[in-house]
C-alpha cells in the first residue's frame, strides 16, 4: 500500500513548500502529482496535508508519514550507496568551499559521514573568506560552494538546503533586550561585527541596513562565532548570525537575540554545483545527506520558502 516513491514525493513536497516546485523538481506535472497524492489518501483514507496553504501544511497523519520518510529514506540511501560503490564509479573529487565558519556546526558531520561513505572520493575544502569561490567553481578549481548569495553564473546550478531566519545577537544588558525586534535605525548607535567580508555578501547590509540607508556606528570583524558572541556578551557590539548558529549561546544564557524588523529576515543556504556534476551519484548523495544531518541537528531552519 504504502511504496518508497510515496514517502519522495511527501519529502520533496515539503521541502518544496508547494505543488508547482514539487512537481518540477519530480519531473511530473501537477495534474500527476495531484493525483499520485490523492491516490495515496485514499488508499490510507485520510488527509496528508491541507489544500491552498503556502507553504504546505501537513494533517498529523502527513507529519507521521515525513517521520517514516527521514528515518527510512536516509537508510535506503546508504543501501543505494553501497550498490553503486560494489558496481564501480565510486572515485572522483569534491574540494568545496565554505562562505560562513558557522556552518561548519553541520557540515563536519555532514562530511564526516559522507567520507564513510564514499572513501575514494578525494573531499578538501578551505573557507571562502578571502577569495571568491564562485568564479573558482566555474573554473574547475572548486566541485562544490555553499552560500548564501546566489549569482547568475553560466553552468552553475543552486541547490537549496535550508531556509534559516536571521537574527541580532545582543548584550543581556542591551536596552534593545526590551524590544520585541529591532529596526534598522536601531543599529545607527551600534559597533556591528561582521565576519570578515565584503559588504555586498552580507543581508545584515544589502537586505536591512542599506535600504533603509543606515549606517552602523563602527564594523568590527571577527572571523570565528565564538568570539563574535564573547565580543556581544561583553557589550562590545552587536552581530547578525543565522538563529540556529546561536542557539546554543542563548540556551546557556549568553547572549540575547531579537529578529531584524518586524517580519523577520531570512535566508536560503545554497549548495552552488557545476551543472556537469549534478548528477554524479557521490554528489547527489552528499547533497542529501547534508540535507538530512541540517534538519536533524539544527533548531530552527525549514524547507526553502517559496
Amino acid at each position: 500500500m504504502l511504496e518508497l516513491r510515496h514517502l519522495r514525493t511527501l519529502a520533496t513536497l515539503r521541502e518544496a513548500g508547494s505543488l508547482v516546485e514539487a512537481s518540477e523538481r519530480l519531473h511530473l506535472t501537477q495534474s500527476a502529482l495531484s493525483h499520485q497524492l490523492k491516490d495515496l489518501e485514499q488508499r490510507l483514507d485520510t488527509s496528508l496535508f491541507v489544500r491552498k496553504t503556502k507553504p504546505i501544511r501537513f494533517t498529523t497523519a502527513g507529519l507521521r508519514l515525513l517521520r517514516l520518510a527521514d528515518n527510512l529514506l536516509p537508510q535506503v540511501r546508504q543501501a543505494e550507496r553501497d550498490l553503486q560503490r560494489l558496481s564501480g564509479g565510486q572515485a572522483g573529487r569534491l574540494h568545496m568551499a565554505i562562505e560562513c565558519h558557522s556552518c561548519f556546526q553541520w557540515l563536519m558531520p555532514t562530511i564526516d559521514q559522507f567520507r564513510n561513505a564514499w572513501p575514494e572520493v578525494e573531499v578538501d575544502f578551505a573557507s571562502g573568506f578571502f577569495f571568491a569561490p564562485l568564479p573558482a567553481l566555474a573554473r574547475g578549481e572548486l566541485d562544490l560552494v555553499v552560500t548564501s548569495d546566489p549569482q547568475d553564473i553560466a553552468g552553475i546550478s543552486y541547490v537549496p538546503l535550508f531556509t534559516y531566519e536571521a537574527m541580532l545577537a545582543i548584550g543581556n544588558q542591551h536596552p534593545l533586550t526590551e524590544r520585541s525586534y529591532v529596526e534598522p535605525q536601531d543599529l545607527a548607535r551600534e559597533t556591528l561585527i561582521c565576519y570578515p567580508v565584503e559588504r555586498n555578501r552580507l543581508d545584515i547590509f544589502t537586505q536591512f541596513l542599506e535600504p533603509a540607508g543606515v549606517e552602523p556606528t563602527d564594523v568590527r570583524n571577527a572571523e570565528l562565532t565564538i568570539m563574535m558572541m564573547q565580543l556581544v556578551a561583553s557589550g562590545r557590539g552587536v552581530c547578525c548570525l543565522p538563529n540556529w548558529a546561536i542557539t546554543e549561546y542563548l540556551q546557556r544564557g549568553y547572549v540575547s537575540a531579537r529578529p531584524l524588523g518586524s517580519k523577520g529576515l531570512f535566508g536560503t543556504l545554497y549548495a552552488a554545483v557545476r551543472e556537469d556534476m549534478l548528477d554524479m551519484s557521490y554528489m547527489q548523495d552528499f547533497l542529501l545527506t547534508a540535507k538530512d544531518i541540517s534538519f536533524a541537528t539544527l533548531e530552527g531552519v525549514t524547507a526553502k520558502m517559496t
